[in-house]
């Protein structure tokens, strides 16, 4: 039995073979409602029990998989339910928010971005370029990069939502590392800054991530109020002051940041 591939896609020459083999084992749990013993799995995938039981063993750490006490059967774990929603959630979100950063960047000529917080860091999901950038600025970011969430504004903008011992659990995990001679690398004042973003509703990179680069990030919520996700403009530093910064951009950018919050249904 073979592992189900993407609708005409090739198989790559490179395919790594634990992978293959992880998704036959996906796929064939995802075809056995009652469930599946080891002994069953073996002979349908044609690996050796102690094999088979090393994969499930491998996939259940990680939630991709589950064995019910009672019948020691193994099933779908509960993670790919939560990947599958995520997906989802994620299409949605720029499906939705895309015109409303396409007409950002026109307006105002400058680079827009938007990211969600994702495994402690903010991950680019889709960036818009004006196709008549005021001063020829184009950013190097890519849809799928990520950054830190302490020295951007958007990151800084997520966190300023976030329950305090989340926020704590996150420094702890990646540290607070200088990016430039702006950087806050001290959690007590990264603290007291994110309560002025709080009560401010955006956050300012004032060339803290990247040196000659200014960004003006907002939240965006979903329809419970939650933040994890957020937009921003960026400009060089060489061009805008962060006072025009935020008297001529500020307005449009919390503005589209509340226009697409409440496409996603928050009022």
């Amino acid at each position: 039995m073979k592992a189900s591939k993407a609708q005409n896609q090739s198989k790559p020459s490179n395919l790594v073979k634990t992978i293959e083999r992880a998704s036959l084992i996906l796929d064939i749990l995802g075809k056995s409602p009652q469930g599946i013993s080891i002994k069953k799995l073996s002979a349908k995938t044609g690996l050796p029990k102690g094999t088979a039981h090393r994969f499930l063993s491998s996939l259940a750490y990680f939630d991709y998989v589950r064995q019910n006490s009672m019948t020691k059967n193994y099933h779908l774990g509960f993670k790919l339910v939560e990947l599958g929603n995520r997906l989802l959630d994620q299409i949605d979100l720029r499906t939705e928010a895309h015109p409303f950063l396409v007409e950002l960047a026109e307006r105002t000529k400058e680079t827009v971005h938007m990211v969600i917080l994702d495994h402690h860091e903010a991950l680019y999901v889709d960036k818009v370029e004006s196709s008549e950038p005021a001063g020829g600025l184009r950013m190097a970011s890519v849809i799928g990069a990520r950054i830190p969430t302490h020295c951007s504004a958007v990151g800084k903008v997520m966190l300023a939502f976030l329950p305090e011992e989340r926020l704590v659990a996150i420094v702890k995990d990646k540290g607070l590392p200088r990016r430039t001679e702006n950087t806050i690398t001290d959690i007590e004042e990264l603290k007291q800054h994110l309560q002025l973003v709080r009560k401010q509703g955006y956050a300012l990179d004032d060339e803290e991530n990247e040196k000659g680069v200014k960004c003006l990030g907002a939240p965006i919520r979903d329809q419970n109020g939650k933040v994890e996700t957020a937009i921003s403009i960026s400009v060089p530093g060489t061009r805008v002051r962060t006072d025009t910064l935020l008297t001529t951009l500020k307005d449009q950018v919390t503005e589209t940041a509340m226009k697409i919050s409440q496409k996603l249904g928050y009022y």
